[in-house]
């Protein structure tokens, strides 16, 4: 799975695709508060942008993505 909890950070690692948009929400839901760590992420499907973009949590780190780095980031800060 690449969304997950660790120590109260919601995690995103790896190649997050649409499937984890669904838990992403439930963890942002069931942890209000908590930051998004997305500097393991490689690949952010459109599904959990728009669940960031909707709930708008403090995102950690950088992506390890150029692309999301050039064309994302600036959306979620």
């Amino acid at each position: 799975m690449s969304v997950r909890v660790a120590g109260g950070i919601i995690v995103l690692e790896g190649d997050c695709q649409v499937d984890e948009a669904e838990p992403l929400l439930e963890f942002l839901l069931a942890n209000p508060g908590a930051g998004v760590d997305w500097s393991g992420c490689t690949h952010l499907h459109t599904a959990l942008l728009q669940v960031l973009v909707a709930i708008r949590p403090k995102m950690l780190g950088s992506p390890d993505s150029e692309f999301l780095q050039k064309w994302i980031l600036q959306t979620l800060n």
